[in-house]
């Protein structure tokens, strides 16, 4: 999304400054010190949109503007100068990056095409906000159980809340590569849709199966026939999932090809 973007929103990002924590640190002293703050606010701001422009990689292949997501970055970005106290005792990026990632997160929500109500974002917002509260009380991951006694509301709704506001993700969304063919989400979902007088209504398709060797048409039959997904098959035969899914779209090109020869 960024490689071969160099201007963003009017910006030169290759001109961008970046500023050493040494040098952010007496800026944020001389805010401290209601001195200048306008101009030390604004220096800090610029010499910390490269910090912006790394965060936006994670949101690639959203087919979201890029231009949009960058100035929803640089809210973050000032919010997090604006709330940033030197006494945290950690580096400004440290406190900044999930302020610029939460801020993203929350425009890509609120404008999903996927419509949710208002009261149940407030209720998975609020939910969010008391499971860092106790995170930060018991230094560990709290259940759904525990936020819902919390908030003095049934379990059900937190989860149905906390649900709503998940980024739905693409069957074509890559989740594993290996440096050859990717696995995707659509390849570890069971298919029970399929069934054996569907595929024997196609004669071509069985005659494409009786020529390929054994493995391939094992992949294909427990795949296909019994619907299993390529991890359970990878178990079964002893193989990764990687090479199942170099072998099943091997096979289904040889079909093809066949096929259409």
């Amino acid at each position: 999304m960024l490689k071969h973007k160099v201007e963003i929103c009017g910006v030169d990002t290759s001109k961008l400054p970046v500023l050493k924590n040494e040098e952010m640190q007496v800026l944020f002293k001389q805010i401290e010190r209601n001195e200048d703050v306008l101009t030390a606010r604004d220096t800090l701001i610029n010499g910390n949109l490269r910090l912006v422009l790394s965060v936006l990689k994670r949101f690639n292949n959203r087919g979201e503007n890029i231009d949009d997501l960058f100035q929803v970055g640089c809210i973050g970005l000032m919010k997090s100068i604006d709330n940033f106290d030197l006494k945290h005792n950690v580096r400004f990026s440290t406190y900044a990056v999930p302020m610029i990632i939460g801020e993203i997160k929350r425009y890509l929500r609120d404008n999903s095409p996927i419509r949710i109500s208002r009261s149940l974002r407030d209720t998975a917002y609020k939910a969010l906000q008391i499971r860092e509260k106790l995170i930060g009380k018991t230094q560990k991951e709290p259940t759904a159980m525990e936020i819902a006694e919390e908030m003095g509301i049934p379990h059900e709704e937190i989860v149905f809340a906390i649900d709503s506001i998940q980024d739905p993700v693409s069957l074509f969304e890559p989740v594993y590569n290996d440096g050859g063919d990717p696995i995707f989400v659509m390849d570890q979902i069971s298919d029970d849709t399929e069934s054996d007088d569907k595929w024997d209504n196609h004669l071509s398709l069985k005659e494409g199966m009786h020529q390929l060797r054994e493995r391939e048409k094992s992949i294909l039959m427990k795949r296909f026939y019994q619907g299993k997904t390529q991890m359970e098959v990878a178990e079964e035969i002893g193989i990764s999932q990687a090479q199942v899914s170099r072998l099943e779209k091997s096979a289904i090109d040889q079909m093809t090809n066949d096929m259409f020869a």
